[in-house]
């Protein structure tokens, strides 16, 4: 296997570069530049090349096995600029064995090496990409091998089962001496109970990874943007007194108590013979519709919204300015109930997001869903009088092989590709 390097912190001017070497002769080259340190201490060595002095560094070296790729590899921690950096590069690139490492490559050798598995890859990705503090700590718990360790699990209790319906095949023609069944039947509806818990926190799960969104909805000037504005804290949407100003979906992301959340100011919805602003509060319906929550603004107490508030929405009167009476009402001019209105979706969406599984992508639920699908047809067979020990155990295998895929053992290659191009070269 070729030697990778590459730059594995952010390009640019910094304090400190890291440049990264993996593979058989990393901790040869990096011989070239100066004397190898112990493994796994981080010594300052003076980087030489063609008697050249590159840079004072701290070397840092891994052997097999103990480092993140599963290889021998190496840790150049460089003075950050680019023109220290580019001669380090340059000085690498001219050592026979080395090349420089392809998006994502030094996490897909991990996989290879059987350091990671792949839904402990794409926690990685998600922990990189993480804006928020509930983001972290998603990435991080996926990232920490949770799935992998539950996927386990499950795998040896279709071991189990598998192992029991494949004794009866195999002593057909004899008197096996417990019936297997009843143990089975446990087992599978176990299994069964446990994946489709995974399966219900997925959708919250993925709502924290790619954020939640929150429509603001109500009638034409009832202060719908001036309060989208006053909770971004900045003029993203136009306001003024002329009704319809709003025709399309306006976001903006923020982050709400550590909760990566989009608000959108939609529309306001009327009867209007005007085609565009029609056009407009169709996308309103629609959007908000789809959102996670809904803030319902109206002109007085008593009005009835177009669209109907489900029971964790939020309705409020707006421009509380105007009004003689505060209660039940907000002012994004004044940000008199703002505190309170971020308070109650921060606990709406947190209540949600407490009951997010492990499952990120949407290639893991399906996984799940496949073999939730070859326990449910197993189920049914083994509820029936006699059944065909062959086709259970058939079924018993796809199930075993969807959560197989799952993290990563087979039928993945199509998709590594994929995966791996959305990592940094260093990564």
């Amino acid at each position: 296997m070729d030697t990778i390097f590459a730059l594995a912190s952010a390009r640019g001017k910094a304090g400190v570069a890291v440049v990264r070497l993996s593979g058989p002769v990393s901790h040869a080259a990096v011989a070239r530049f100066c004397a190898v340190p112990p493994l796994r201490r981080a010594i300052l060595r003076r980087l030489i090349w063609q008697n050249e002095v590159l840079d004072d560094a701290l070397v840092l070296l891994f052997g097999a096995g103990a480092s993140f790729t599963g290889e021998d590899s190496a840790e150049l921690q460089l003075h950050g600029s680019t023109a220290v950096v580019s001669a380090v590069l340059r000085a690498l690139s001219q050592i026979d064995g080395l090349r420089m490492a392809e998006p994502g490559e030094f996490t897909r050798r991990a996989l290879e090496n059987g350091c990671l598995d792949l839904t402990q890859v794409e926690g990685l990705a998600d922990l990189i990409d993480a804006e928020t503090e509930s983001q972290r700590k998603q990435a991080q718990r996926v990232l920490s091998g949770a799935l992998g360790q539950r996927v386990e699990g499950w795998r040896r209790d279709l071991l189990r089962a598998a192992a029991l319906i494949e004794a009866t095949i195999d002593f057909a023609d004899e008197d096996v001496p417990v019936d297997v069944t009843p143990e089975v039947s446990g087992l599978v509806s176990g299994l069964l109970a446990s994946l489709r818990q995974e399966i219900a926190g997925a959708r919250a799960a993925e709502r924290i990874r790619d954020g939640f969104e929150v429509a603001i909805v109500g009638a034409p000037n009832v202060g719908k943007s001036t309060l989208l504005n006053a909770l971004a804290g900045r003029e993203a949407a136009i306001t003024s007194d002329i009704a319809g100003t709003t025709r399309d979906v306006i976001e903006v992301r923020m982050d709400l108590e550590g909760l990566a959340v989009t608000l959108l100011d939609t529309a306001g919805l009327r009867d209007s013979s005007d085609q565009i602003e029609r056009i407009g509060i169709e996308r309103a319906i629609a959007r908000a519709g789809a959102a996670d929550l809904r803030v319902f603004l109206l002109s007085h107490a008593g009005e009835a919204p177009m669209m109907q508030p489900l029971p964790e929405d939020i309705v409020l009167v707006g421009k509380s300015d105007t009004l003689a009476s505060q209660e039940g009402a907000i002012s994004g001019k004044t940000g008199a109930g703002l505190d309170a209105l971020i308070a109650a979706i921060s606990s709406r969406l947190a209540g949600r997001a407490a009951s997010a599984g492990l499952l990120i992508r949407e290639r893991q639920r399906i996984a799940l869903e496949r073999s939730i699908t070859a326990l449910e047809s197993v189920q049914t067979a083994l509820d029936r009088s006699t059944y065909l020990p062959e086709l259970v155990a058939a079924e018993l295998r796809s199930a075993m092989r969807a959560l197989e895929a799952l993290v990563g053992r087979i039928d993945v290659e199509s998709l590594l590709d994929e995966i791996f191009s959305s990592f940094c070269i260093g990564k």
